[in-house]
């Protein structure tokens, strides 16, 4: 099984899960291919971001959409188009968790692969 991360964000946000505040979030958009199978998924992870160096993610306050899975492979084509739609998708997972990301407030810079 191959997992890549075709983009990667991180932001502030808002989120009180299991009693914890958190106040960033990580999305992504995941590739995973196997056995000729394709999968994209949106992934948003809320985490506490006390300081500027507190990256640590807590895997308890995470939510995951599913955008495309079928027989295939990873196309450019195919990511290019859910690149624009991230912000409405992570929304979505994000509201299953009572979460808000601020989409103006990147803490750091996107990473693609």
């Amino acid at each position: 099984m191959k997992v890549i991360d075709v983009y990667r964000q991180y932001f502030a946000a808002e989120c009180v899960y299991n009693t914890v505040e958190r106040k960033g979030a990580l999305v992504t958009l995941t590739a995973t291919s196997d056995s000729g199978e394709i999968k994209y998924e949106v992934g948003v992870t809320f985490f506490p971001h006390k300081d500027e160096e507190d990256y640590a993610i807590s895997y308890d306050a995470c939510a995951v959409k599913v955008l495309y899975q079928a027989s295939g492979r990873r196309s450019k084509k195919r990511e290019a188009e859910f690149l624009p739609n991230i912000p409405t998708y992570a929304d979505e997972a994000a509201a299953e968790l009572g979460g808000k990301i601020h989409w103006d407030r990147p803490l750091r810079d996107a990473q693609y692969a």
